[in-house]
C-alpha cells in the first residue's frame, strides 16, 4: 500500500513538472512572439522622413464656383494622399492669409479645426480629408472683397513645402469666359457682328481672351478687370502674364469712354497693396492685320504692356491714360497709330516704343519717364533677330510729333535707331513740331548731330526747368511757370485737352493738359 501511494505521488510530481515546463515554454514562446510582433509593428509604423517623400492631392486648385450676391458661405473638400508604405507626418498645414490680412477661409483637417495646424499623421497608403469654408460679403468694398480671391493652403512635410490654391469670387460680375478659365484660352466670336458689353456690372476676364470675327464695343463706364496668372514667354520674346486681350485680324476693339465715364482696364486686385502695382496682367495686343481699333477716354493700368500694336495693325487712341506698366506703355511694330491728348507715364520700359517702321502721328501727348531706367520715346526702322542686331530687317518709318512733351529723369528722353540694309536709301522720316523734350547726348552721336534740324519751334529743356506741377506725385498738369505754357500751335478740330478744358485758340499749351489761367 505504501509503495502504491509513493508511486502515485511521484507520478503526480512528474506531471506537475511537465505542466510547469509546458507553461514556461508557452510563456517564453508568447513573450518571444510578442517581442517579434512589437518589433515588426514598430518597424511598420516608423514615419517616413525622406525629403523625397511628398504628399499628393486630389486637386491642385480648390475652386468655390459661386457668384456671391449676398453674404455667402460655402464648404468644399479635397483629399491629401500618402502613397508611401510608411506613415508620413505633416509638420504644419496653414493659411498664411492674404498679404498679412485676415484670410477669407477656414479649414478642418482630419477632424482638427484651425488655420494653423501641426503634426497631422497620415497612415501608410492612406488619405485624409481637408474641408475648407469660405465666407464672403460682396457688399464690402473691393479693397475688402475683391473680384477674384486667391490664397494658398500650405503643407510642410519633411522639409518640403506644397500648396493647394484656394480660389473664390467675392463680387458679382460678368466673368469672361467663365470662372474656371484661369490659364486657358477662350475665343469671343460674333460672326462678323458687333458685340456690346453694356452691363453695369464689371467684366472680369479670366484667362486669355481672343477676339475673332467680331467688333467688341465697350461703352462709356465699362470696367474691365483682367486676372493675371503665371508669367510665360511668347514667340516674340515678350514675357506676359496670364490675362491677355488679343485681337485677331478679323476683329476690332472699339472703346468709347467719356471724360465723366472712362473705360477702365486694370487688374482684379484692388486692395491698397495692389492698386498701383505694375505687371498684374498681360496687356492688350492688337494682332497683326487688325485695323480700325479705337480707344477714346480709356484708362489702361497695372499690366506688363499697355497696348502692343503688331505688324500692319492700326489704332486710333484719344484722350487716354496708360500708366503703372511693367514694360512699354505703347509698343508698336510696323503699325499705324494716331494719338491725341494722351498721357503715358510710370512705365518700367519706354513709354512709347516703335520698331520696324510704320506710320505714326501724335498730337498734344505727354510721355514721361521719371524714376525709371527707361525713356519717354524710342523709335527705329529696324527689327532685330539677335542680341547684337547683326541679323535684322528694316522697314520705312514716318513719324510726326506735334505739341508733345517727352521728359523724365534721364538726360536723353528720345532715342533713334536708323539702320541701312542692302544699300537702301534712308528709311526714316521724323519731325518734331512745337514740342518740349529733354535731350543731350543724342546730339553728339554721329547720325543725330543734326537732330535739331528735324525740329521746329521746339524747346530743349533741362532738369532745372519748371514744367509740371508735381511729377514726383504723378501730377503732370503744367506748372504756372512751365516752359510748355503757350508754346503749342493750334490744330484744327483739337479744341479741348484730356480733361475737356478748352484749348487757347491762339497760344495753346504743349502736352495733354491745358493750364487753366
Amino acid at each position: 500500500m505504501f509503495l502504491l501511494i509513493m508511486s502515485l505521488y511521484l507520478q503526480s510530481i512528474n506531471s506537475v513538472k511537465m505542466k510547469f515546463r509546458s507553461i514556461i515554454f508557452f510563456s517564453v514562446g508568447c513573450f518571444l512572439i510578442s517581442i517579434f510582433c512589437l518589433l515588426s509593428s514598430c518597424k511598420k509604423d516608423t514615419l517616413i522622413t525622406d525629403s523625397s517623400a511628398k504628399l499628393s492631392f486630389s486637386t491642385d486648385t480648390l475652386r468655390f464656383d459661386t457668384a456671391f450676391t449676398q453674404i455667402g458661405t460655402a464648404v468644399y473638400s479635397f483629399r491629401v494622399h500618402n502613397t508611401h508604405n510608411q506613415p508620413i507626418n505633416i509638420s504644419r498645414a496653414y493659411l498664411p492669409g492674404n498679404n498679412g490680412k485676415k484670410t477669407f477661409f477656414d479649414m478642418n483637417i482630419d477632424g482638427y479645426t484651425g488655420n494653423d495646424l501641426k503634426n497631422i499623421e497620415i497612415p501608410a497608403n492612406d488619405s485624409i480629408y481637408v474641408f475648407v469654408r469660405v465666407t464672403i460679403d460682396p457688399n464690402l468694398p473691393l479693397s475688402a472683397s475683391p473680384y477674384v480671391i486667391n490664397e494658398d493652403l500650405v503643407f510642410e512635410t519633411n522639409g518640403n513645402t506644397q500648396k493647394v490654391v484656394l480660389e473664390a469670387w467675392g463680387q458679382d460680375a460678368n466673368y469672361i469666359p467663365s470662372k474656371s478659365s484661369n490659364g486657358k484660352v477662350a475665343v469671343l466670336s460674333g460672326n462678323g457682328q458687333e458685340v456690346v458689353w453694356g452691363d453695369s456690372k464689371p467684366y472680369v476676364i479670366y484667362g486669355i481672351l481672343l477676339l475673332d470675327n467680331v467688333k467688341l464695343t465697350l461703352p462709356a463706364g465699362t470696367r474691365i478687370h483682367v486676372h493675371g496668372g503665371l508669367a510665360k514667354n511668347d514667340s516674340l520674346g515678350g514675357r506676359y502674364n496670364d490675362g491677355i486681350i488679343y485681337v485677331f485680324p478679323t476683329a476690332k476693339l472699339n472703346v468709347k469712354g467719356t471724360k465723366e465715364k472712362p473705360v477702365i482696364f486694370e487688374g482684379d486686385r484692388l486692395e491698397d497693396d495692389f492698386k498701383e502695382e505694375s505687371g498684374q496682367w498681360g496687356g492688350i495686343i492688337l494682332g497683326a492685320g487688325s485695323t480700325d481699333n479705337v480707344f477714346e477716354y480709356a484708362t489702361i493700368k497695372n499690366s506688363i504692356i499697355g497696348i502692343r500694336v503688331d505688324s500692319a495693325a492700326s489704332m486710333n487712341i484719344k484722350n487716354s491714360k496708360i500708366y503703372n506698366i511693367a514694360g512699354n506703355g505703347i509698343q508698336a511694330s510696323h503699325a499705324q497709330i494716331y494719338g491725341e491728348n494722351c498721357l503715358i507715364y510710370n512705365c518700367s520700359s519706354d513709354a512709347l516704343r516703335i520698331v520696324y517702321g510704320g506710320n505714326y502721328e501724335f498730337n498734344y501727348c505727354t510721355m514721361v519717364s521719371y524714376g525709371q531706367d527707361a525713356i519717354a520715346l524710342k523709335f527705329s526702322n529696324t527689327i532685330c533677330y539677335d542680341q547684337f542686331c547683326n541679323n535684322f530687317r528694316t522697314n520705312p518709318l514716318v513719324t510726326r510729333f506735334n505739341n508733345c512733351i517727352f521728359f523724365g529723369s534721364k538726360v536723353d528722353q528720345i532715342d533713334i535707331s536708323n539702320k541701312l540694309q542692302d544699300s537702301k536709301p534712308q528709311e526714316i522720316d521724323y519731325q518734331f513740331n512745337n514740342c518740349v523734350f529733354r535731350i543731350r547726348e543724342i546730339l553728339t552721336q554721329g547720325n543725330y548731330q543734326n537732330f535739331l534740324s528735324k525740329t521746329q519751334n521746339c524747346i530743349q529743356g533741362t532738369s532745372l526747368d519748371r514744367l509740371f506741377v508735381k511729377p514726383d506725385n504723378d501730377d503732370y498738369h503744367l506748372d504756372s511757370l512751365s516752359i510748355a505754357d503757350g508754346k503749342a500751335i493750334p490744330y484744327p478740330n483739337i479744341n479741348v485737352d484730356l480733361e475737356n478744358v478748352n484749348r487757347d485758340a491762339v497760344k495753346p499749351d504743349v502736352g495733354c493738359f491745358e493750364r487753366i489761367k
